[in-house]
């Protein structure tokens, strides 16, 4: 039996690659079809890809021509799945001449005619609805996701609302938008979606106003502070068929995506213990000092940690203590711990103390560590008693990592999906949850 062995993303598959798929599944008896996953596409740069793994792979089945699906993860694994399944053919569109010479060595190479006139590319950019993005907010965080809304495709930044005239304007020539505004009513009625990176407490009312007026939201961490706030909200965003996302870096970045998916397949056995730390040292007059704006380590930085319990021990945790060292009427380090049934947990935070930020998976079979800082990671380790069987995993972290949850956001609009499974709307009202149960102090002992 001639095995064959083809790849590609498959993304609004079209008649090009059925034809692909044809011509590959001719060569020979058996055919295996490699579907790129969503995490290598990303580090590939493939930020625009439309349809999600899962989709591509049904669409692949759906032609027929595939005798195995098996979905590619890494480079290199080319290599071993023609020596894993004893493949004879290795075969690739014509666009990719000579791109794939190297794999002679272990099997016959086969360059297929492409279609002409007919791309993915071309298909997106042909029938891609582009919304017009506006930003609600003009300070650090903004002024980062300009240059990273660039690398997605679908949207058209094109307004900035900020109450402070001089600098709405000041961002508006800064990065060349059409708009700005001080006004919500205007700027809600020049956009499809908004993007909100303004202060902490003025979340709810932005999103709440956003979602009444039919736009879409992506909003930043965190969404709000209290589970009950953004329960609400998410209801309000299914009942008007609205996309609402928090915009976590980390949930969306590839390499956070892989170790999820590695430490629930049971790779370092059962997770009996999680730790992660986060710290930066500010100064000066800034929002996040201030009492009067939410400030403090834990409304600040704790989005990050908590997500790493949440998304590896999930949201039905027994009891929570808190230790926080207090100045100015914020904390400037807090300890938290969250205990679980089978399970314990906990998080290091500082805005005026420093820690290592790092992140600690203990299992009853080994342990997974991610250095700092492992919110924006491109490397970690998973270690075992027998050192010999330890094993790293690399990724690329693009530029500020904003592009992740952008594209994620854009995706779910196109697709129509109300909620990503890489941050459920459920895990970020237990996120807000456990904020709202250290501001309430009851768990609370100051050090």
């Amino acid at each position: 039996m001639r095995k064959v062995i083809t790849y590609g993303t498959y993304d609004l598959l079209h008649q090009g690659h059925i034809n692909l798929l044809r011509r590959a599944k001719a060569l020979g008896d058996y055919l295996i079809v490699g579907v790129t996953s969503d995490s290598f596409d990303r580090e590939r740069g493939k930020l625009n890809v439309r349809n999600n793994v899962l989709e591509r792979v049904e669409a692949v089945r759906k032609t027929g021509y595939a005798d195995e699906i098996i979905i590619e993860d890494y480079i290199g694994q080319k290599i071993d799945d023609i020596q894993r399944y004893n493949v004879d053919i290795f075969a690739i569109g014509s666009d990719w001449e000579g791109k794939f010479d190297y794999l002679r060595e272990f099997c016959e190479v086969v360059y297929l005619p492409r279609t002409e006139n007919i791309s993915s590319t071309q298909l997106r950019s042909e029938g891609q609805k582009i919304y017009r993005l506006g930003i609600i907010g003009s300070g650090r965080i903004a002024k980062r996701f300009i240059p990273e809304s660039r690398h997605v495709s679908g949207i058209d930044l094109c307004s900035v609302l900020d109450p402070d005239e001089s600098q709405a304007a000041a961002f508006a020539r800064q990065f060349s938008l059409k708009e700005y505004h001080t006004d919500f009513s205007r700027f809600i009625r020049q956009v499809d979606a908004v993007y909100i990176a303004s202060p902490h407490l003025t979340h709810y009312r932005y999103i709440k106003d956003s979602l009444s007026a039919g736009r879409h939201v992506l909003c930043e961490i965190p969404l709000v502070l209290s589970g009950e706030e953004a329960r609400e909200l998410y209801a309000l965003a299914e009942s008007r068929n609205l996309v609402l996302l928090e915009a976590s870096k980390t949930a969306h970045c590839p390499a956070f995506n892989h170790l999820v998916t590695l430490v629930k397949s049971g790779v370092i056995g059962e997770v009996v213990d999680v730790r992660a730390s986060l710290s930066k040292l500010v100064e000066g007059h800034l929002r996040e000092l201030d009492p009067q704006q939410a400030g403090g380590s834990m409304t600040e930085l704790s989005p990050f940690p908590l997500l790493a319990i949440i998304k590896l021990l999930g949201k039905e945790y027994t009891d929570i203590q808190f230790y926080s060292k207090m100045k100015d009427g914020i904390d400037i380090f807090t300890k938290g711990i969250i205990n679980y049934p089978h399970a314990v947990s906990s998080i290091t935070l500082g805005l005026g103390v420093k820690t290592e930020g790092n992140l600690v998976i203990s299992g009853t079979q080994g342990y997974v560590y991610v250095p700092a800082p492992w919110w924006k990671t491109e490397f970690f380790e998973v270690r075992y008693e027998d050192q010999n069987l330890n094993k790293k995993y690399f990724y690329t972290y693009a530029g500020e990592g904003l592009r992740y949850e952008l594209q994620e956001f854009v995706s779910m609009i196109v697709g129509g999906r109300l909620s990503s499974h890489r941050l459920r709307r459920s895990e970020s009202a237990a996120i807000a949850d456990i904020i709202a149960a250290y501001r309430s102090k009851r768990a609370l002992t100051t050090i």
